[in-house]
């Protein structure tokens, strides 16, 4: 099993002048301390509007950010929210792109939609479409980082022309594609579409065998790739802090859980929200003695606490864990703490299972794999002759300014250069 950190980049308040700034650079020592002691994946969350609980609204700039001060460690968007409202399909192929080409090839393409009425409505996303708009604008984005050039698509909710978007990824076909499964429903629309699933709902191990068992049994008989490749793979989230002593574990560790928690709720369930003025934190505060303990059944714990919790996700199948380890007010000295004896005392036994797991996996689901690629229909690529050609901006006003013997002239300097005479006002797209 391999292990990543996920983050959304908590502020509770009260702020200073100096929190969102502090929070940034705190996240970023720590990604640079992950990729160091081994941790396989950063992820980082886009979300618009959601004060306290996450100040993330441009993953891209942070993860070019991490990828300049990491070698090995993937960098994953947890999630890009496709739907066009939110971003035009060709902006995130090419982020993605470029992203993948400054970290020499170490993105995860992780997407999703949301389920805020902040970001929904902030965006005009509405939301009985929305889960209509990611699948297309999906499809079509992957679709943008393979084909040269793209022929152009008019659909329900975007159309664009023809285009060659640049640049392109440096994996092939593309980076691995996921996208975020709050649900057991979800996790098998990830199935279907050959795509990983990045389940951020906090399910315990033997509900998580249930969810994998889902996945696998579906990606092996139903699977069509939105995609050009397939990502089998099944991420949980869990909580994170560890420490010799399981009462200090707990001390640094669970405040910062349960308040993850409650402001996801407080902005996605049961929350009313004024922008600028509600105090989560203090809201939380009133309410934090009645929530459920979060202890070793939470990653939260000693080393041989945190292992056992661990081994189970694995006994269930899962791929990866993702560790919610910036929640709330926790300390950035305890996380890198937590870090540091994770990666001492509990990694290097995953680590020697992982190589040999990776290979039985890979080779029992080749074979389904390969039927599941054969049953995606592609887009047909343009034939050259219907690669239309589009008259420079300048040209064309120029063009439009002409007497009708300078246009004559014109039109015998380009015949006698051969080169194609176009018509002389702007192509409508």
């Amino acid at each position: 099993m391999k292990f990543g950190i996920f983050y959304e980049h908590q502020i509770p308040r009260p702020w200073d002048a100096d929190s969102e700034h502090r929070i940034y650079r705190e996240a970023l020592e720590q990604v640079a301390l992950a990729d160091q002691v081994g941790i396989d994946y950063a992820w980082e969350v886009e979300h618009h509007f959601l004060e306290e609980y996450s100040h993330s609204s441009a993953p891209e700039v942070f993860l070019a950010a991490c990828s300049q001060r990491t070698k090995q460690i993937r960098l994953g968007h947890g999630i890009v929210l496709m739907p066009p409202g939110y971003n035009h399909p060709a902006r995130v192929a090419e982020r993605i792109a470029a992203l993948d080409l400054v970290s020499d090839g170490r993105v995860e393409f992780g997407t999703g939609e949301s389920s805020s009425i902040l970001e929904l409505g902030g965006y005009r996303v509405p939301v009985a479409e929305k889960r209509a708009a990611w699948q297309e604008s999906l499809e079509q984005c992957l679709n943008m980082m393979v084909m040269n050039p793209y022929p152009g698509f008019e659909g329900k909710y975007f159309s664009m022309p023809c285009r060659n978007v640049v640049p392109k990824p440096l994996q092939k076909p593309h980076p691995p594609v996921w996208v975020a499964s709050s649900n057991r429903e979800t996790i098998k629309l990830a199935a279907k579409l050959g795509i990983g699933a990045l389940t951020f709902a906090f399910v315990d191990p033997a509900e998580a065998k249930q969810w994998v068992d889902d996945y696998y049994c579906i990606l092996k008989t139903e699977c069509v790739p939105i995609g050009h490749s397939v990502n089998a793979n099944v991420a949980m989230v869990t909580g994170f802090s560890v420490h010799p002593d399981a009462d200090e574990a707990k001390r640094r560790g669970e405040d910062g859980f349960k308040f993850f928690g409650y402001a996801l709720a407080h902005h996605y369930i049961f929350g009313e929200h004024k922008p600028g003025r509600t105090d989560i934190w203090a809201n939380y505060e009133k309410v934090r003695a009645t929530l459920p303990e979060a202890g070793a059944n939470r990653g939260i714990g000693t080393p041989d606490q945190l292992r056992a919790h661990l081994k189970s996700f694995e006994d269930s199948g899962v791929d990866q864990v993702a560790f919610i380890q910036q929640g709330g007010k926790n300390r950035h000295d305890h996380i890198c703490q937590s870090l540091e004896l994770f990666a001492k005392d509990v990694l290097p036994e995953f680590d020697e299972r992982e190589a040999a797991r990776a290979r039985r996996k890979a080779d029992d689901l080749a074979p389904y794999i390969d039927q599941a690629m054969a049953r995606k229909e592609r887009m047909a690529a343009l034939a050259e002759d219907k690669i239309p050609s589009f008259v420079a901006l300048g040209r064309q006003v120029a063009a439009q300014q002409l007497t009708p013997q300078q246009e004559e002239a014109r039109r015998k300097m380009m015949a006698a250069a051969q080169v194609p005479l176009e018509a002389p006002k702007p192509a409508a797209e």
